[in-house]
């Protein structure tokens, strides 16, 4: 993550750039006003659960708050020490393409023994295809859970509500795709 990123701001970019009012968006979010403001304003930090329903409600990809303009790779080559992650709580999310400015993103995610991906299940409008590399995780999908063991993959359709959880006493690993239309 880039510590220099006004997270705020490009919160408020893609809130205002879609038309949404700040009432509008923290209602849908299920947060006051008050609190939406003052992350907009860097005044308050929110968590990475309230980052992931702000950007779900905006449909931009999480990574796009977090990073600043992004350097472009030579030939969209990304050298693994020049990757960019998002940690907290656990889990650890990794790009493994340049940036996020296509309709298609590729991340790894490392899932510490104990944690999942969010409190409860989200979706979003872009497909995602998955695959488990390493360790043993369930999806909750529409809260029907289903059980992965490394190399097991899957397809989750857009809008599906969805969730990760690793119930095992190792960290486990996922490679994933995610699309995200009209970008």
């Amino acid at each position: 993550m880039d510590h220099n990123v006004n997270i705020g701001q490009r919160i408020r970019h893609y809130r205002q750039l879609q038309g949404i009012t700040l009432k509008a968006l923290a209602e849908k979010v299920g947060i006051t006003s008050s609190m939406l403001s003052q992350i907009e304003r860097d005044l308050a930090n929110p968590s990475l659960n309230t980052l992931r329903s702000i950007s779900a409600v905006l449909d931009v990809p999480l990574f796009r708050i977090f990073m600043a303009a992004e350097a472009p790779h030579p030939n969209g080559l990304v050298h693994p020490e020049n990757r960019r992650h998002i940690i907290e709580g656990g889990v650890d999310y990794e790009l493994l393409t340049p940036d996020t400015a296509s309709a298609l993103s590729f991340y790894t995610m490392t899932l510490q023994p104990g944690h999942s991906t969010t409190d409860s299940n989200m979706a979003h409008k872009g497909e995602e295809v998955a695959l488990l590399l390493e360790g043993e995780m369930t999806l909750h999908l529409d809260d029907s859970p289903i059980h992965f063991h490394a190399g097991d993959s899957i397809r989750i359709p857009p809008l599906v509500k969805h969730a990760w959880f690793n119930n095992s006493e190792k960290p486990a690993v996922l490679v994933f795709a995610i699309t995200f239309p009209g970008l």
